[in-house]
Parts: C-alpha cells; structure tokens; sequence
C-alpha cells in the first residue's frame, strides 16, 4: 500500500507537471491528494511494524513527525527556489525522480507486513470520505458565495448527516475503518487530538502567511520561503528533544499511577 501510494502520487505530479489547463492541474493535485492518503498511513504501520516499542520507535516516530512538518516549510524554501529559477511545474517535476526511487527501493529494503484476510468497510469508508469532501466544500462555497446559497446550505447539511452516521456505522461493522475503542484510551485521544491541532495550525498558518507576506509585504517566491527557515529550525530542535523526554514522561506517570493506586479507593 506504501509503494502505491507513492506511485500514485509520482504519476500524479507528473501529469500536474504537464498540465495544459487548469482544470487538468486540479485532477492532478486530487490524485497526488489520493497517492497521498494511501503512502501515509502505510508509512505509520510500517514503522509500527519495524520499529520495537521503545526509545527506537520514539525516536523513528519523532523523525517521521519532523519529516512531515518541516517538509511543509522547506517546500517553500524549495519551490521558491524553483518557480524562481525555472518553472512552477518543476515544483511538481521533482517529486518525479524521487518518487521513483522510493518505489524501486521499498521493495529491497521493507519488510513485507503480513497478510490477513478480512473485509474492507465500503459504508464507513464512503460516509467519512463524502462528508470530509462536503464539509470542505462548503466552506470553500461559503468564502465564494455566502453562507445562505443552496449548494453552501446543502454540503453543509449533507456532511452533517453522514459524519453523524459514521460512527453509527462504524459500530456495527465487523471490521470497521476506524474502530471505536481506539478512543478509549486517552493517550491515544490525546495524540489523535494533538496531530489534528498541529496539522490544523501548520496547514493555516504557511497558507495565510504566504499570501501576506506576497501580498502585503510584497516579498518573492524565494524571499518567502527564506522567511520561514526559523519555524524549520524549531520543529528540527524539537524532533530531537521529544525522544529524550518521552521515556522520563512515561516513568513519571507510572510513578503517579502507582502512588496513586497505593491509595485505598484511588485505583479506579
């Protein structure tokens, strides 16, 4: 699943690279959106599957995270470099070699997860993945349009309904896409709700930052992907402090829940 997503993802940006209108670069980025969703979790499972529970999956979780957050901002740095110098469509070209390689490598160097059999949930897939859509799209109609169109009232009611039958539907799957005792640990609620917020924040804040310091400030392509070099440097810093601090977090939290529990009634 890993090495197809990135092929999707390789062929996409090539066809976005050679896209003779607009709507032809539209349908690219919607695959390479598509590539994307398929390589990513892939990505987390294969690290789950290699990586032993422990400080080397700390530290192999902390350098995906790094990875995934500071290409975000070095991708402007990068595209900057070369919108300037060549082309907006070698921003999309030079996923191509890189793509490549990745697909020709991961069969020599991942480990095959193993297979088992079981039954893909097509209603909770559909309900979360039309609903995500008209969700988005309705703030997108709304920015466009206003909030009383049809069409902004309509994707709006309809990603309502389905996100609200998701997890009705989930609960009744035999083998759910998204389990729902995966949220009765609250550590694991609380990674779910922390990569929401940072991926919210991060997403909003380099694309309304961009517009202001082209728009207001008047910089360049190159210029503004310089200017974002600092948040670079402080999401690299905390890559490398997170997987020192996790283990005395963990041994702190045992500890409480110990005493805690030594306590007569406090155990719960």
């Amino acid at each position: 699943m890993f090495a197809a997503g990135v092929a999707v993802f390789t062929a996409a940006s090539l066809a976005g690279g050679l896209a003779a209108s607009p709507g032809w670069l539209l349908a690219a980025r919607a695959a390479q959106g598509a590539g994307a969703a398929l390589a990513g979790p892939g990505s987390l499972a294969l690290i789950a599957t290699t990586f032993e529970d422990g400080p080397r999956r700390s530290r192999a979780l902390a350098v995906f995270s790094v990875a995934g957050s500071a290409g975000m901002v070095v991708g402007l740095v990068l595209g900057g470099l070369l919108t300037a110098w060549a082309s907006w469509r070698a921003v999309l070209f030079v996923n191509v070699p890189v793509g490549a390689a990745i697909v020709l490598l991961a069969p020599r160097v991942l480990r095959e997860s193993p297979g088992r059999e079981g039954r893909f949930d097509v209603a909770g897939a559909l309900a979360c993945t039309l609903g995500s859509t008209l969700l988005v799209y309705g703030f997108i109609r709304a920015a466009e349009r206003g909030w009383n169109g049809g069409l902004t009232v309509g994707a709006f009611c309809g990603a309502a309904v389905l996100l609200a039958l998701f997890p009705a539907i989930e609960a009744r799957a035999a083998q759910p896409v998204l389990p729902l005792r995966l949220f009765g640990d609250r550590d694991r609620v609380g990674a779910f709700l922390m990569r929401l917020l940072l991926t919210s924040a991060m997403s909003g804040m380099l694309f309304f930052l961009t517009l202001y310091v082209q728009r207001v400030l008047g910089y360049g392509p190159l210029a503004t992907g310089f200017g974002f070099l600092p948040t670079t440097a402080a999401l690299i810093a905390a890559s490398r402090a997170v997987p020192r601090l996790l283990p005395g977090t963990a041994r702190s939290r045992s500890w409480r829940r110990a005493r805690c529990c030594a306590r007569p009634g406090w155990c719960g």
